[in-house]
């Protein structure tokens, strides 16, 4: 089969990869769409030392090996988990300790024209969800794992740093609590997309300091932290969503006179998300910019790299 291929952080189109033999248990699966993601590029910049096949945001059909999806489109959880360690017993499956990570981990990923999956982390994708909009299901997941770790009311002020693509879908999802939520980006296009659904948008000249009881950064870069630090009120909490190559340079002090409470998110909750994109509560299809076939996945990925570049998809297959 054909797959992008990570090693020492470069990545090669190869013509002739193994399709993967599933193990018991789990689901071969033909991948139809994929989306290159923050992760995917940080991964490249040496944020994890993987090498293998990355992606971890698709959609596919179930070929082998769970017969209560076969030939269904089927969206996944990408933590592979052991069942049997104390996060696993305790409900904390995405911390497993013996757990790999579609793409990321120990595991093979997406940008390939087959992947393996236990057939316990499958969802089926609803008709009415179009294979593009089905390849969100991950990161909206992510962005709702914020509401699963924080409560958010209506009387809450809270304030989104980035307006790329994981902080359209945490802004559209928090906007849904009712809060008073304020979007802070660079691009006036992006912000945009955000103001057209009546979200109230601004760059970082609107923040207020120590005005806000919740901020969630999704910029992946020491600016953004800077500003959502500086935007919260004391007792305030800080939810950091994005991943650093780098290293970030941290005032403890001042985390720690004003009591801050700082919550790293990740991975989240498929199936409200998945609702979500049924219902059409929240709109992804504005953030699709490009759409390249897998031969052409290096250049997806270059024009994925662009500043300012939304949603770049890989097309394994046209119809799904």
């Amino acid at each position: 089969m054909k797959s992008l291929w990570l090693q020492n952080n470069e990545l090669q189109l190869q013509m002739n990869t193994p399709i993967p033999a599933p193990s018991p248990g789990e689901a071969l699966i033909r991948v139809l769409r994929a989306g290159i993601c923050n992760t995917d590029l940080e991964l490249l910049r040496g944020y994890y030392p993987y090498e293998g096949i990355p992606g971890h945001e698709f959609v596919g059909m179930v070929e082998k090996g769970c017969d209560r999806l076969l030939g269904q489109r089927v969206v996944g959880e990408i933590n592979a988990v052991c069942g049997n360690c104390r996060f696993c017993l305790q409900g904390h499956r995405t911390h497993c300790e013996n757990r790999t990570v579609l793409g990321i981990v120990n595991r093979n990923g997406a940008f390939a024209e087959y992947l393996t999956l236990p057939s316990a982390n499958l969802h089926p994708v609803p008709e009415n969800i179009s294979t593009d909009v089905a390849t969100f299901t991950e990161p909206l997941a992510a962005a709702l794992e914020i509401q699963q770790q924080v409560r958010v009311s209506q009387s809450d002020k809270v304030m989104v740093v980035g307006d790329g693509k994981l902080g359209q879908l945490v802004a559209q999802t928090l906007a849904l609590t009712g809060c008073d939520l304020l979007t802070i980006g660079r691009h006036p296009e992006k912000l945009a997309n955000l103001e057209a659904r009546g979200i109230r948008v601004g760059f970082a000249d609107a923040v207020i300091d120590r005005a806000f009881d919740l901020a969630v950064e999704c910029t992946g870069n020491p600016e953004g932290f800077a500003t959502a630090c500086r935007a919260l009120r004391p007792r305030g909490t800080l939810v950091l969503k994005s991943t650093y190559a780098g290293k970030l340079t941290i005032d403890a002090s001042a985390l720690v006179v004003d009591e801050i409470t700082l919550v790293g998110s990740r991975c989240g909750p498929f199936a409200p998300a998945l609702e979500l994109l049924s219902t059409g509560q929240v709109d992804v299809k504005p953030l699709i910019q490009a759409r390249y076939p897998l031969s052409e996945g290096l250049q997806a990925f270059a024009h994925a790299q662009q500043r300012g570049v939304l949603k770049v998809l890989l097309e394994m297959a046209v119809d799904g």
